[in-house]
């Protein structure tokens, strides 16, 4: 697969094209050039660790974002077996950009709820770019209510820019959908699962993210708005949509410090997208070890941790400002 490169990736895609070029010579001409092939290859590789070991946010969220990034089913397609998907809210319709099914995780019947994004336009147009409207999130919460009856944990894999904000899904109360999602999964007692695989966007991702464990792929992001909302709100400007990114601490390791998140899942170097297969043995492999260890806990136990970790969150505290008489806080 031809990867398409980010910007930031540009000189290590020029790199290579140099390396390819001596190489190309060396054949040509049947010339020695081992030492300078060997010496592009270490600069190349220093360039990579360089790049890849510095990235700022909103480099994350543009691989959080890259087109050839493993969807969701991809996962599903990989990690999981016995792949069954329901469909509708038994209300309004069936939502596309929220598959959600039965499914085998190991030796462990689960419930599924995911997002999806397509790959080309017209999946995007039938997958709704990844919004979910009410009927998303209705379905879903059928679906997991089916799973408490059976005793069955529930899986999330979160990977959209937000709930769909348009006339159609605010009529069919968008709002109310997600807050009954947030309220219920609360008090679901079966064990729950939620893993941010691309994009976590506000309420669109929160309203299936309410799990015991939280996990967040290395280069994802989960945030209350998108950067470029940020940026058209606070500078009037979607230009400034880095500085938003860096402001709204939205990065696997700004969540993990801030206690939103509870584990990082590791990416191959330059991001998920660059080796599917190794990208999902890692997010099945810390699924089935966290699903392990939930199914071993009491469910009183559970419930009353999953009630104090998001009670938790949101916690600050006042520190008094340094100079002497200035009542100001931070």
């Amino acid at each position: 697969m031809d990867i398409q490169p980010l910007d930031f990736e540009k000189p290590i895609v020029e790199l290579q094209r140099r390396l390819q070029e001596i190489r190309d010579h060396s054949n040509e001409h049947a010339l020695d050039f081992d030492n300078e092939v060997a010496a592009m290859e270490a600069k190349i590789e220093r360039t990579r660790r360089d790049i890849y070991g510095n990235l700022s946010a909103w480099q994350r969220v543009q691989i959080a974002r890259h087109v050839q990034r493993p969807y969701a089913l991809d996962y599903v397609e990989r990690c999981f077996t016995n792949w069954t998907e329901l469909h509708g809210d038994r209300v309004f319709a069936d939502d596309k950009a929220m598959p959600c099914g039965l499914a085998m995780l190991g030796e462990h019947r689960c419930v599924l709820i995911t997002n999806q994004k397509g790959r080309n336009t017209k999946e995007n147009v039938m997958r709704n770019f990844g919004c979910a409207h009410p009927e998303g999130y209705r379905k879903a919460l059928r679906i997991m209510k089916l799973g408490e009856k059976f005793s069955l944990p529930i899986i999330a894999l979160i990977d959209t820019p937000g709930a769909y904000p348009g006339v159609g899904s605010e009529e069919r109360h968008i709002a109310e959908a997600i807050a009954i999602n947030l309220r219920e999964m609360m008090t679901l007692r079966v064990p729950i699962l939620a893993a941010v695989i691309g994009e976590g966007g506000s309420g669109g991702a929160l309203g299936i993210g309410v799990a015991d464990h939280v996990m967040i792929l290395e280069n994802a992001y989960y945030s209350v708005i998108s950067p470029e909302a940020c940026s058209a709100i606070l500078w009037k400007d979607r230009r400034h949509a880095a500085e938003a990114a860096e402001a709204l601490k939205l990065t696997a390791q700004d969540l993990i410090n801030l206690g939103v998140v509870d584990e990082i899942i590791s990416e191959p170097e330059g991001g998920a997208h660059r080796d599917h297969t190794r990208a999902a043995e890692v997010l099945g492999h810390a699924l089935r070890t966290n699903l392990d260890r939930l199914l071993k806990t009491p469910i009183d136990q559970l419930l009353q941790r999953r009630y104090e970790k998001f009670r938790r969150l949101g916690n600050f505290a006042e520190i008094a400002a340094d100079a002497p008489g200035d009542g100001a806080t931070n």
